[in-house]
């Protein structure tokens, strides 16, 4: 799900944009977001099970019923 993003932005005397002001709901999300993207780059090259496979070892493990 996107983030919508309210931004404020502080200027300089010459109206040029030196930082942004977002609410903190909005900047914990986008901490999130990139704690995420960490996750996903960290395991790239790690193989995949398919699901069928994982609720297979579900089953045998007993933490999944039929």
């Amino acid at each position: 799900m996107a983030t919508t993003l309210h931004p404020q932005f502080v200027t300089n005397e010459a109206g040029e944009r030196t930082a942004v002001i977002l609410p903190i709901d909005e900047f914990q999300e986008l901490l999130e977001d990139i704690d995420d993207l960490v996750a996903v780059a960290e395991r790239r090259n790690e193989p995949t099970v398919s699901h069928e496979d994982v609720l297979a070892t579900l089953k045998a493990d007993g933490l999944l019923s039929d």
